[in-house]
């Protein structure tokens, strides 16, 4: 009873402060710096584990009442990410764009292994932004809905214990070919979809590929680099504008993103060299199942 009337009252309050913003020609507030906070550790946390931190922006947000910071927000903190793992990676990308630009001037080249993934992240990432531009409109409205969220959650959960299942995890990154690369780039333009995750998709692919899971995780965040620069850099325009949140905001919250997914990855790479996914599989089901319970009952929204 008590939890039905805050719900209401606080609902009706934002309401009327909402409304009288916009009798008074102002914008809606921007997001406030503890929000900015948490939602940047947030970020950093998720980014890289395979539990969805688009799904996890929208998420923690409704639980605790706030207003979504919306797809933009979202698009540039992975900015603050993309930083982590170019300093992560910072020798096998130096490496790989050598490689490939030598390639591209010298056929004799091409038979590296570094031109090899190059040529493999760039082929990759042509799902994810032919889809990020068709479908870009649904991404930042209805696809960003509890419903879809919690569905995909669950969903990509069990796609993830199958992959457990079957895979044999005898592959490394150097046996990677031009099919595994199509494969892997269309599983990552699944994450478009908020509650997939990207690291999830792209590490259930690889794992049905027989990667084995560092392999298929290493080559998830060397994958990720083009898609989430496009991605930041496209969404920018949008900071600061209409109900968007404040520049200030969002520069906390990368730079938090940032130095909370370095860790994320470290941990990522030691935790899966001798354990399964099934605590990612196990967190997904169950937080999937909670939002569409929530969801269903009006107590999020």
């Amino acid at each position: 009873m008590y939890h039905s009337w805050f719900r209401v009252t606080r609902r009706r309050t934002a309401g009327r402060r909402r409304a009288a913003g916009t009798e008074r020609g102002y914008r809606d507030p921007p997001v406030p710096t503890l929000q900015a906070i948490v939602l940047g550790i947030v970020q950093g946390l998720t980014e890289f584990l395979p539990v969805s931190s688009t799904g996890h922006l929208r998420i923690i947000p409704a639980f605790l009442g706030w207003e979504d910071p919306g797809a933009a927000f979202t698009a540039v903190t992975q900015l603050g990410t993309l930083a982590a793992v170019l300093l992560y990676f910072r020798r096998d990308l130096l490496a790989i764009a050598r490689g490939f630009l030598v390639g591209l001037r010298d056929p004799r080249a091409r038979g590296t292994q570094e031109f090899k993934v190059g040529l493999l992240i760039g082929i990759g990432t042509l799902p994810i932004s032919v889809f990020g531009l068709l479908f870009r409109d649904q991404i930042a409205s209805g696809a960003r809905s509890l419903y879809v969220i919690g569905t995909a959650l669950i969903v990509l959960g069990f796609f993830l214990l199958a992959a457990e299942r079957v895979s044999r995890r005898d592959r490394e990154i150097e046996s990677l070919t031009m099919r595994d690369g199509i494969i892997i780039g269309f599983a990552q333009a699944l994450a478009l979809v908020p509650g997939v995750s990207r690291s999830g998709a792209t590490l259930s692919a690889g794992l049905f590929l027989n990667f084995d899971r560092a392999a298929a995780a290493r080559y998830s965040f060397l994958l990720s680099v083009p898609a989430v620069v496009l991605s930041g850099l496209f969404e920018l325009r949008d900071i600061g504008g209409g109900g968007a949140a404040s520049p200030g905001a969002t520069a906390i919250a990368t730079v938090l993103a940032f130095v909370v997914g370095y860790a994320s990855i470290a941990f990522l790479l030691r935790f899966l060299v001798s354990h399964s996914a099934g605590v990612f599989v196990a967190y997904r089901v169950g937080l999937g199942a909670l939002v569409l319970a929530l969801t269903a009952s009006g107590s999020i929204a």
